[in-house]
């Protein structure tokens, strides 16, 4: 075909789906449902699962707890109701050497899909009740009456389907869909093919479709989840262009007295992980191209400690650093924590928030404009127009993860060539770090200083006639000196939940359990002096229990808390779970996480393991990654980047390497991708990952 054929048949991805045949305006509202509006978005709609008709198990034989397909004849259809708002339709079908049931719940509408007598497949995980074969919901498909009709020897593919349109009419739309595309233009670089043993594009999109056979479509899926992939790591492979190699930084001193002095005043050894991280930091920051790095450390591993080595060096030089984060309770801490040590090597420094007083917000804006202020500490009030730096060289974001891409450009935006540190203590499995942050270095904290190591905190999963133990473990604590959180999922009292919730408990616990201690209460919804206060107190040691929601569940530094309770634990993420550990037994003494909870789903029982068995945050990290997989994981989705229609970031590591290692190459060569080998990668790229490509474009 020739050059401008396929280009033009690339360019009919773009047009909208009623371009293709038998798609009217009704069958494109359907589609529209499914999130397909244009012809490019239909060929991708990729089938979920296959049934392979010539690798069918029969009824007799196929074993329980398996995904299977099995063929046979509709035998009866009965629908059953044994209490009320409760249906059940069982379709029990034969084939000669067995029966088994297909269930299904409160959908009596399949009973209309049936008859007996006619041949059907039934595609789902095998289970055994009431002495009985069953598939729960399967999916089913129709057949031919004859038992060696053709169908009985292809893949047939199964496609999510809408309300309206049928699996069938899915696969003949992009049947039509894949001819009306043709034979596009591979936009990926033949030698790049060749060198990872991939697929040609066209045969690709062909074969996961409509697959000959089940090795044609893996080939076919590698290609495709290589793909995407590749149009991510091109994005960051351009962003760390623009950001290090594009621009000029400052080139730090980092062997100055201010330096010196600081890592003197530091009250304990930093731990091997720490220094490696303070070296990579250092490095990066006598460079003279900007310093892009991500921090990732486990709760408790010391990354303010790193983070105040990279304050001290723009002091030696002159320079200025903001550090900001989510929080004012998490900024306090921060000016708590780091402040005194830059005061007493006479680092001049500066606390700006929201709550700010006028005269406070004055002096520093002053300070941070004429230069006599080296560090600011604060929250995204370091970004307002009004605060100007004379001379900002570097910016670091703590759990940046909270902070949208624009709030990071607006600090890095306060200067020229500004190095960046991101810093995060959520643990963040490599998979998904490459993926939302593939732009940044990364350097990693694991160990603990101090001795804080595995058993310094114990977790135990309290039933509820525990109730009583575990206050008495937060009386024993009082007792010697200590304090207890105790954490609610909700602030107030709801009428569509049993869960506890922060207000009301922290009224019972004062006068029903803890008459005799101090009990105070910590929520987002107080205002920021009140929040203020209430962390103040409890740091003084003035309060004895303090019930909070989440706000606390990063960066709280309050070694004396060593009992942590945490109300309907099964309501909380493993992060947030690992999180909420972590602000217990940051002291000498061991600490104490007791869980409340009956989970009842199968999830909720597997989180509760999983919290138990592991105090390790990369390993909890990469057990929710398989666990709900990263649909749920990015969520938030703040990078602006795309979701992932077949890569699996627990599945498809190799191909994540691969194409990170071609799409870092590739930049190398032609950092604007404008040549004429990779200006039609760039297109691609762009058309699949949208806005987060215009980040690049604009830099």
């Amino acid at each position: 075909m020739e050059a401008s054929q396929r280009a033009h048949a690339s360019a009919r991805t773009a047009e909208p789906v009623t371009s293709v045949r038998l798609v009217d305006s009704r069958r494109a509202e359907a589609l529209a449902r499914l999130g397909i509006s244009t012809v490019g978005d239909l060929v991708r709609h990729y089938p979920f699962r296959y049934l392979d008709l010539s690798a069918t198990a029969d009824l007799r034989t196929v074993p329980i707890g398996a995904d299977a397909t099995v063929i046979g004849r509709v035998h009866e259809i009965k629908v059953k109701h044994p209490r009320p708002r409760l249906t059940i339709t069982e379709v029990a079908i034969v084939d000669g050497t067995g029966a088994l049931i297909g269930v299904w719940f409160n959908q009596p509408y399949i009973e209309q899909r049936f008859r007996v007598g006619e041949r059907v497949a039934f595609a789902g995980t095998v289970a055994f009740d009431f002495g009985l074969k069953q598939m729960r919901s399967p999916f089913v498909e129709k057949l031919p009456d004859s038992d060696s009709g053709p169908d009985m020897a292809r893949i047939l593919p199964v496609h999510r389907a809408t309300e309206g349109l049928s699996t069938n009419w899915i696969r003949r739309l992009i049947t039509e869909a894949l001819q009306y595309v043709g034979h596009a233009a591979d936009p990926l670089p033949a030698t790049t093919r060749v060198d990872r043993d991939l697929v040609p594009l066209a045969q690709a999109l062909h074969d996961i479709h409509f697959p000959p056979t089940m090795d044609a479509m893996r080939d076919a899926r590698r290609r495709l989840v290589y793909d995407e992939l590749l149009a991510i790591q091109l994005v960051m492979a351009s962003r760390r262009h623009q950001l290090t190699e594009e621009l000029s930084g400052v080139e730090h001193v980092v062997n100055g007295a201010f330096l010196a002095g600081l890592e003197g005043a530091l009250p304990f050894e930093l731990t091997r992980d720490q220094t490696l991280a303070v070296r990579d930091v250092l490095d990066d920051m006598a460079s003279h191209r900007p310093m892009n790095r991500m921090l990732l450390g486990d709760v408790g591993t010391g990354k303010t400690a790193v983070a105040a080595h990279a304050l001290a060096a723009c002091a030696d030089s002159g320079t200025q650093a903001a550090m900001m984060a989510p929080t004012e309770v998490l900024a306090t801490q921060y000016a708590r924590a780091v402040g005194p040590l830059l005061d007493s090597v006479g680092i001049t420094w500066c606390m700006l928030t929201g709550s700010s007083s006028a005269a406070d917000r004055a002096t520093a804006i002053a300070g941070l404009a004429n230069g006599d202020v080296s560090v600011a500490f604060g929250t995204h009030a370091l970004i307002q127009e009004a605060v100007a730096f004379r001379r900002l060289s570097l910016a670091i974001v703590d759990e940046q993860h909270r902070f949208g891409v624009a709030q990071r450009l607006a600090l890095r935006g306060k200067g020229t060539g500004i190095d960046l540190l991101v810093m995060t203590a959520t643990p963040i499995p490599r998979s998904l770090a490459l993926t939302l942050y593939g732009d940044l270095e990364t350097s990693y904290l694991r160990e603990r200083p101090g001795g804080r190591g595995p058993g310094h905190v114990t977790t135990r999963l309290v039933p509820m006639s525990g109730r009583a133990d575990a206050y008495a473990s937060v009386r024993a604590a009082v007792a010697r000196g200590h304090q207890a959180y105790v954490v609610c999922a909700l602030v107030d009292e709801s009428d569509v939940t049993q869960a506890k919730a922060a207000t009301a408990e922290a009224r019972r616990l004062q006068r029903q359990v803890f008459p005799e201690l101090r009990v105070d209460l910590l929520t987002g919804q107080l205002s920021s002096s009140e929040k203020a206060l209430a962390m103040d107190r409890f740091r003084a040691g003035e309060t004895d229990v303090l019930v909070a929601t989440t706000v606390i569940e990063v960066g709280i530094d309050v070694p004396g808390a060593t009992v942590m309770i945490v109300e309907d634990a099964d309501r909380f993420g493993l992060a947030q779970l690992h999180q909420l550990r972590g602000r217990v037994g940051r002291g000498e003494a061991p600490g104490e996480f007791l869980l409340f909870a009956d989970p009842k789903t199968a999830d909720g029982k597997a989180r509760m393991q999983a919290i138990l068995s592991t105090d390790n945050g990369f390993e909890l990290a990469d057990y929710d990654l398989r666990l709900r997989g990263e649909g749920e994981v990015l969520g938030d989705r703040q990078s602006g980047l795309p979701g992932l229609r077949l890569a699996s970031l627990t599945a498809d590591n190799d191909l994540l390497d691969a194409s990170r290692e071609d799409a870092f190459a590739l930049v190398a060569e032609d950092p604007s991708l404008s040549g004429p080998t990779h200006a039609p990668l760039r297109e691609d790229a762009r058309a699949r990952v949208g806005s987060a490509w215009e980040w690049v474009s604009s830099g």
